[in-house]
């Protein structure tokens, strides 16, 4: 930190402490050239996750829009709202770790797709309906075989697994 005094770049810090919830750091410093004491305030700098959308507009990660597009896919399911935080909270985590300063929204709604896959059929139906933008019947159609295919699969190879526990 450079002494407003005397210019000097070598200074000791006396005393820190956190103020506002920890969002500042109060910091007294003493000059090692000239001996003045200075106060610093340090405050974290946040730099907001940017989501570049299809039509390659960007735009601030929404949390509440995140929230408001489950909840939308998960109204009148049996899915508590503390599930419905849960992914949002994974989500988000995983992307501040795995992205620099920006990520796809298609990204994201693959994220999305996948917890509600594991979570309730209906659900990711309904969500998946919107991400990826069902034209009509027969894609819609499409999608629902798919995941049918999926569970009878995941059925049949639990089922085997079973059979071969009890042998």
């Amino acid at each position: 930190m450079k002494c407003p005094f005397c210019g000097s770049l070598d200074d000791k810090v006396i005393d820190s402490r956190p103020l506002e919830e920890a969002s500042i750091i109060r910091r007294r410093r003493e000059c090692l050239a000239c001996q003045k004491r200075f106060t610093t305030y340090e405050r974290l700098e946040e730099v907001p996750l940017m989501v570049i959308k299809s039509d390659n507009r960007r735009e601030p990660f929404s949390r509440e829009k995140l929230r408001a597009g489950l909840l939308r896919a998960c109204d009148k399911r049996p899915i508590s709202i503390d599930k419905i935080e849960k992914i949002i909270s994974e989500i988000e985590y995983e992307m501040h770790n795995y992205y620099i300063m920006e990520v796809h929204s298609s990204s994201i709604g693959q994220k999305v797709l996948k917890q509600l896959k594991e979570l309730d059929e209906v659900a990711y139906i309904r969500f998946a309906s919107v991400h990826r933008n069902f034209k009509d019947i027969n894609t819609f159609m499409q999608e629902l075989k798919k995941l049918k295919k999926e569970k009878d699969t995941q059925e049949i190879n639990e089922g085997t697994a079973i059979t071969e526990e009890k042998e």
